[in-house]
């Protein structure tokens, strides 16, 4: 499916790179850099807002009332370099579905927007194929991993392993921040230590040694190709 999102954000330089991230992967996008000119479009019916709240002219948060008073189910993802916790919690009484704070990378809004998109449009027919990765077929459907060099023998993978290795083989290449793979593994309410995710990479690596599972220190994780 084709999803065309609205970005509203002022600085160039990021709302260009932020543009040309969410047209890699298919999405239309439509770009606004002030708050009037984003405000003359709420009648309109995107897949997706993403809204900076600080802008020129009227704020993100006026803007996110006119999206919530005209298109009330239209997800909204909120950009903010101010207090992050006033933000947030202003954002999501305000009815925004989810909130990053600056500065961020890319990828990162990208995982953000793939994940919300899921969720209010359902999965597309393409995450559910079959990965092929160094002679490991991974099912999500199934949720089974073969080795198909080991006389295609299924791997014994724990429900967070399993998690793990779909939530890496479906963006391969994809780094993805502890925060980020705590939130999707675990969930929202996980309040443990963020090692629980070291330890599940060093037990997926042990079970799937051909795996190219790359470790970015200080950051995350992400599964190469090759």
């Amino acid at each position: 499916m084709s999803y065309t999102i609205y970005l509203v954000e002022d600085e160039e330089n990021l709302s260009e790179a932020l543009q040309a991230y969410m047209e890699k992967e298919g999405w239309t996008v439509k770009l606004f850099q002030d708050g009037d000119s984003a405000q003359g479009a709420v009648e309109e019916e995107p897949h997706l807002w993403v809204l900076d709240i600080m802008l020129p002219g009227i704020d993100g948060y006026q803007i996110l009332k006119s999206i919530r008073e005209i298109q009330g189910d239209i997800p909204v993802i909120f950009i903010s370099a101010r207090d992050q916790d006033l933000d947030r919690v202003l954002g999501l009484e305000m009815g925004s579905d989810d909130y990053i704070s600056k500065p961020f990378l890319p990828q990162e809004l990208i995982i953000r927007v793939k994940k919300l998109l899921t969720r209010v449009y359902g999965t597309e027919q393409e995450e559910n194929k079959k990965i092929d990765l160094n002679d490991y077929t991974i099912d999500p459907q199934s949720r089974t991993v073969v080795d198909e060099q080991n006389e295609r023998q299924i791997v014994d993978l724990t429900t967070k392993e399993m998690d793990l290795i779909l939530l890496l083989t479906v963006q391969v290449g994809t780094a993805l921040s502890r925060e980020d793979i705590i939130e999707e593994v675990w969930g929202e309410n996980y309040f443990g230590s963020e090692r629980a995710v070291d330890d599940v990479v060093r037990r997926v690596r042990k079970k799937m040694p051909r795996i190219h599972l790359e470790t970015l220190y200080g950051y995350g994780y992400r599964i190469l190709s090759s």
